[in-house]
């Protein structure tokens, strides 16, 4: 399995009050970013910049972003295979191809859309509102869940507390699953992209087999894209919160898919954007 994290030589300087009082010569610790090849049987699908770790969930998560898979049963299993030009006796699987095994019954994604996937953006524009609530298997505006506002606000604290990598790095995005009722946090991961972490904990659900993720509250550490908004849908899950703002469609796709929708939750105060009859003011 590839390294979370790599180490390279920089030189650190220190800006005084009469100009650069020193500059010293040091290694750094990185987060790693390499591609991931996904397959569905075989044939390549898509292609995304991760951090290497819970690829299997990845590719899960990614499946049920995509609308390939809406319950555990549906994903089979997974193996690390190696990359172009790597078959033959003596080659080295790289662990940067996955190959997906799907259940008998469950429709192959067609390998023509050429999906392709950034740490950095998703699909956006305003047809893929339309897009999202036409294949989304489960309906995140009938969960009668509701989240004590007070809970709320400790969640972006846990998930900082949580991140390990981040703490080596300082360059890994995070996203957690917490219970609504007990506010327990039922898994966290960290990755280079932001979508890449909420895949990986959308497919921890695909493989504990615990999709809908009805009654629960997907906190993420940075903003809240259009992106996010629809792998939240397509798992359904039913409340997104996030530390920093969201864009405009992912309010538009939250408010038109009836989840609830929290930006800015950063100390004792936060926005609501959309559903805000699911956040309790009750102590």
């Amino acid at each position: 399995m590839g390294r979370l994290t790599a180490r390279r030589p920089v030189t650190r300087i220190t800006v005084g009050e009469d100009g650069v009082d020193a500059a010293t010569r040091r290694p750094d610790a990185l987060a790693v970013e390499e591609p991931l090849e996904i397959r569905v049987a075989g044939t390549p699908l898509a292609v995304t910049m991760r951090t290497p770790g819970h690829d299997v969930e990845l590719a899960a998560g990614f499946l049920v972003s995509e609308g390939v898979v809406a319950h555990g049963g549906e994903f089979r299993s997974a193996i690390h295979c190696g990359g172009p030009g790597t078959s033959g006796a003596g080659a080295q699987n790289t662990y940067n191809v996955l190959d997906v095994a799907l259940a008998p019954g469950v429709a192959a994604p067609v390998p023509n859309r050429n999906f392709y996937a950034t740490s950095s953006c998703g699909v956006c524009g305003k047809a893929s509102i339309d897009a999202v609530e036409t294949v989304s298997h489960h309906d995140v505006a009938s969960d009668p869940v509701e989240v004590s506002a007070l809970a709320l606000t400790g969640f972006p604290g846990e998930l900082r507390a949580r991140q390990a990598v981040f703490d080596k790095t300082g360059g890994l995005h995070a996203a957690g699953l917490f219970d609504a009722t007990t506010g327990e946090l039922l898994v966290l991961r960290e990755d280079v992209g932001r979508h890449n972490a909420v895949d990986k904990v959308v497919g921890w659900a695909v493989l504990e087999d615990r999709l809908p993720l009805t009654g629960t509250v997907l906190q993420v550490s940075g903003r809240a894209s259009f992106e996010l908004v629809q792998k939240a849908v397509m798992a359904g899950i039913p409340i997104l919160a996030a530390v920093s703002a969201p864009s405009s469609l992912a309010v538009e796709l939250a408010a038109a898919s009836g989840l609830t929708l929290v930006g800015f939750l950063r100390g004792t105060t936060m926005n609501v954007y959309s559903r805000p009859d699911r956040i309790t003011t009750r102590v």
